[in-house]
């Protein structure tokens, strides 16, 4: 693997964040960290309940929906062909995939790297009505998908945990904030 010169990583997703700093970045940035809850709606369009969060066309290979690749840990970024990935060459600019807008607008809401929730990892109700799941546990809630894995991960109920001080190259997260 090269080393990654400066200033070459600027346009990528943060990712290698435990749970705490996102959380910690997303108030420095006077936003917040999303519930879960929140986090879904958004992804499935609100009312629209859509399938992927740009609607239920498949996300095919060549990277213009989601970046994610399949369940042997092979990646179709950036060349549209399943290859070994290989780190960090794996991760495309935030808003590659373009065709994967949201309802609302918002890019890489599946797929890139797994975003974290604000909700600690439990039983999820569904429906859920202004609700978040404060109490601890020992893990918390990720969403979204990943560029490594395959594409059933992008689906905005699919959800995954992690451990609030874990460091992973496909953890990540985005901050929300009130309309």
């Amino acid at each position: 693997m090269q080393p990654i010169t400066a200033g070459t990583q600027e346009t990528l997703p943060i990712n290698c964040v435990t749970w705490y700093e996102a959380y910690a970045f997303c108030i420095w940035d006077g936003s917040f960290l999303p519930s879960e809850a929140e986090w879904e709606y958004v992804a499935a369009g609100g009312n629209e309940q859509l399938e992927y969060p740009w609607d239920s066309t498949d996300p095919g290979t060549a990277n213009q929906y989601a970046i994610y690749g399949d369940d042997n840990g092979d990646c179709y970024y950036p060349t549209g062909t399943l290859a070994s990935c290989m780190g960090v060459a794996n991760i495309a600019p935030v808003g590659t995939a373009r065709q994967g807008a949201g309802y609302w607008g918002q890019l890489d809401m599946a797929g890139e790297v797994w975003e974290w929730n604000l909700d600690w990892y439990a039983t999820y109700v569904n429906p859920c009505i202004n609700c978040a799941y404060l109490t601890t546990t020992s893990s918390l809630a990720i969403r979204g998908g990943v560029f490594d894995y395959a594409a059933a991960y992008l689906l905005p109920p699919y959800r995954v945990s992690g451990y609030p001080m874990a460091r992973s190259y496909n953890f990540g997260f985005r901050c929300a904030r009130a309309p």
